[in-house]
């Protein structure tokens, strides 16, 4: 049947080998579509803040004696800012004591000095006011509106106050948001605490419109845009990229109008459509930057849960250097009783929404419907507490399972992970 093909999943800052044996099995490599790297990036993106998508040119929307607030994504997401930062100072021409960058860390723990110089470099660093956006702090949050179910939206008021405020973001699908990127980049990104839960209630991510790359009918995504829409950005950055991090595409302007251009391409690079289910799915979390925890390898299960047999196997190779992590509440619910039915149970009963239940709540869902092995590189009694299975070497784990099922299965493998988004259909 020929020789076994090597197929690198994404792990970490590289990737670790699954030898694809055809004599064993029927291998499905399933990648997203992704675009060359933009040739000339810069001068596209000078010409993009000159004929935004929607709204007015970069220079006409902010005044070069303005103070502005510039919104990124924390560490966890590969944002590049240490092209678009620059990039967005040389078009504005405004003095750095002008100039204050956000961090979108959502309900996430502060990125730390070494984690910032990572992300932007010691230059720019050194040169600009780089600020943690803190959701816990009542008093670094103000209130601006309420959406139409009455969801009230307190937002940081550094990003408030600014005179000006521009959002970066990159594009891809998003478990329960629809996309990533656009009002996400200020909702939940620089949202008080209360208002990121309001977000993430059980029945808003239980919703079946709630999910990857569905955007009109998506209530999460409304509630999102509707807070935003009390205190907007003037102006938003928003990228797609290739599996290297590379800009495939810009798409600047209008925080909504630009966004739904930039998922257009999204969609069509990431949505994979296979013609039926897998008894075994095998599956990365991306990489570095998003496979640093088990919150965020989530994401990576649920991709491949789109398209496993009910009763299959996922194996999700992540490296989980941040462990599950231990900041947060994803930990406690994870280990809450001993079945998946009691994490979402648990889930459910709570008066109050509880920051990660929402992460739980995915998780829960996926390992009812099929068992879930992880090759990473943390305390394998940590990932047992949390009722998931060890794949102590990932050839070996999947060879098992393979043998297990006897014949020569059909074996689907996402070395990208969620940055591939397959599904059932033509």
């Amino acid at each position: 049947m020929g020789r076994a093909e090597v197929i690198e999943l994404a792990y970490g800052r590289g990737t670790v080998e699954l030898r694809a044996d055809p004599e064993l099995a029927e291998w499905h490599v399933i990648r997203p579509q992704y675009a060359a790297a933009l040739p000339d990036a810069e001068r596209r993106f000078e010409e993009a803040c000159r004929r935004p998508i929607g709204g007015l040119p970069l220079r006409e929307a902010i005044g070069p004696r303005e103070r502005v607030v510039i919104v990124t994504s924390d560490g966890t997401r590969a944002v590049p800012n240490r092209l678009l930062i620059p990039w967005i100072l040389k078009q504005l021409a405004l003095p750095p004591e002008h100039v204050t960058v956000l961090l979108g860390n959502g309900s996430h723990r502060a990125n730390t000095p070494a984690e910032i110089e990572a992300m932007f470099g010691p230059d720019l660093g050194s040169r600009l006011r780089i600020l943690n956006h803190d959701a816990y702090a009542d008093e670094k949050n103000v209130f601006v509106g309420r959406s139409a179910r009455g969801g009230a939206a307190f937002l940081d008021k550094v990003y408030v106050e600014a005179d000006k405020r521009i959002v970066l973001g990159y594009i891809e699908p998003h478990f329960f948001a629809g996309f990533s990127g656009g009002a996400k980049g200020i909702v939940p990104a620089v949202a008080a605490i209360d208002t990121i839960n309001s977000i993430h209630g059980a029945e808003l991510v239980g919703h079946p419109l709630s999910t990857w790359a569905e955007l009109e009918g998506n209530p999460i995504r409304r509630e999102i845009e509707q807070m935003v829409a009390h205190c907007p950005p003037e102006f938003t950055v928003n990228v797609t990229l290739n599996s290297a991090k590379e800009i495939t595409g810009l798409f600047l302007g209008h925080y909504i109008e630009a966004h739904r251009a930039g998922c257009e391409r999204s969609r069509a690079e990431t949505m994979v459509a296979v013609p039926h289910a897998f008894p075994i799915v095998v599956t990365s979390n991306s990489g570095f930057p998003l496979d640093q925890n088990l919150y965020q390898a989530v994401k990576g299960m649920s991709a491949a849960a789109r398209i496993v047999e009910p009763g299959g196997t996922i194996v999700v190779a992540s490296e989980c250097c941040d462990g599950v992590p231990d900041h947060g509440n994803f930990a406690e619910f994870m280990r809450f009783g001993t079945c998946a039915e009691d994490i979402r149970a648990n889930v459910y009963r709570q008066e109050k929404v509880v920051v990660d239940q929402w992460q739980a709540q995915v998780a829960a869902e996926i390992m009812k419907k099929a068992e879930v092995l992880v090759f990473s590189g943390m305390d394998k009694a940590e990932i047992r507490e949390c009722k998931l299975g060890v794949a102590e070497d990932l050839q070996a784990a999947v060879e098992q399972r393979i043998r297990a099922l006897g014949g020569r299965p059909r074996v689907a493998v996402l070395p990208d992970g969620p940055l591939t988004i397959p599904y059932i259909g033509q």
